[in-house]
């Protein structure tokens, strides 16, 4: 993959790295194909994103590297876990600007995940401690989070009436432009990993009777129209989709996962995205990998458009994702939370500091957050 080949004169060349080559996103040029994919980070005070996400963020920018913000509310009913940031006021879209200023400084392309939790939250996240939204109002049971640790605990919610979507949609379309505002160079439409836009999407979950239930295409109707929304806001050249039609957080499973897959896709092509980012098969539950039967191959063949991959990649597996054209660009999360320059461990194929589980949410601003070690500090 990245042994000697023989150059001119029979002088011996370092082979390309596979993630290390330029790729053109649209209208910005990357560098490589080392994204940061967003990670839930749990230290926004009061929703507010804070100073020392300067330096976190910063710490994983490189130029010509894209960076995705950890998920981001789009209104005061879309959160569900403590400390976590929001783009839905003035004082969080300016809180934001310093952050996205010191990504550019040092070259840095920088997107900005915007979500609504959905059932995914309980009455003491919302405003008038009111129940959460979603397309049901089947409680979701207890879940254990990423880190392995913390369980969640969610109320009953309630059930969206038809009414009503087009105001989320319109939070989404906000959100956007108010990200936009902040500085970033885009969006990315969280729509995986089981929340609102998921819930709608999955018929484990979706269990409506009105134009937004039933059919495949009535499942996707409201996920569809955020991303419309959006585009005509802010301009398909700055708007990214993450979808994971194969997974089951939160319970939100699928029949036919791949069929939600081909059809997000296809759907997904006439709103010209600049790209879709979609999470592997094998990465089902928040924990531990699983084998599964399914590629992500027929979902990168339908897109017209950067396809980006994520879930449990590592150096080797990410240079043969790239090099078999099954992605153009690889996100990482675990790995590049604790290697803030893993780009040029890549490079190197240095040794990986480990992530602790332990401190992935902790609201420490240091520990466990801007204190892993680069390369120099530890050699």
């Amino acid at each position: 993959m990245d042994g000697k080949v023989q150059g001119q004169n029979g002088v011996s060349a370092e082979a390309p790295i596979p993630l290390l080559t330029p790729y053109k996103l649209g209208k910005f040029q990357l560098s490589h194909r080392v994204v940061l994919a967003p990670l839930t980070r749990q230290r926004s005070w009061n929703n507010v994103p804070q100073p020392h996400a300067i330096l976190y963020y910063s710490q994983r920018t490189t130029k010509g590297g894209l960076l995705i913000a950890e998920a981001t509310g789009v209104s005061n009913t879309a959160q569900g876990y403590p400390q976590t940031p929001g783009i839905w006021t003035k004082e969080q879209v300016e809180a934001w600007k310093p952050i996205v200023d010191a990504v550019h400084a040092k070259g840095g392309i920088f997107f900005c995940q915007i979500w609504h939790v959905g059932r995914a939250s309980n009455t003491g996240f919302q405003p008038n401690g009111q129940a959460p939204i979603s397309c049901t109002d089947k409680l979701l049971p207890p879940q254990t989070r990423t880190n392995g640790i913390d369980v969640a605990q969610f109320s009953t919610p309630r059930r969206l009436t038809t009414e009503e979507i087009p105001q989320v949609v319109n939070d989404f379309r906000l959100a956007a432009r108010n990200a936009i505002e902040a500085g970033f160079d885009g969006v990315e439409i969280h729509g995986a990993h089981g929340y609102l836009l998921d819930q709608f999407m999955k018929d484990q979950v979706n269990d409506r009777t009105d134009k937004y239930g039933g059919s495949l295409e009535n499942r996707c109707r409201f996920p569809l129209e955020v991303v419309e929304a959006i585009v005509d806001e802010i301009g398909a050249d700055k708007v990214g989709i993450r979808l994971s039609p194969f997974a089951n957080y939160s319970e939100a499973g699928d029949s036919n996962p791949e069929a939600v897959g081909l059809y997000m896709v296809e759907s997904l092509n006439k709103y010209r995205l600049v790209y879709c980012h979609m999470v592997e098969p094998r990465m089902k539950t928040v924990v531990g990998k699983y084998e599964s039967p399914h590629s992500l191959l027929p979902m990168r063949k339908a897109f017209r458009g950067t396809f980006i991959v994520a879930g449990g990649y590592g150096r080797e597996d990410g240079n043969n994702a790239v090099a078999e054209n099954r992605a153009d660009l690889v996100a990482y999360g675990r790995v590049f939370l604790a290697n803030p320059d893993l780009p040029k461990r890549f490079a190197l194929n240095a040794p990986l500091n480990k992530y602790n589980r332990e401190t992935f949410y902790t609201p420490d601003p240091n520990v466990g957050y801007t204190d892993y070690p680069f390369l120099e500090d530890i050699e």
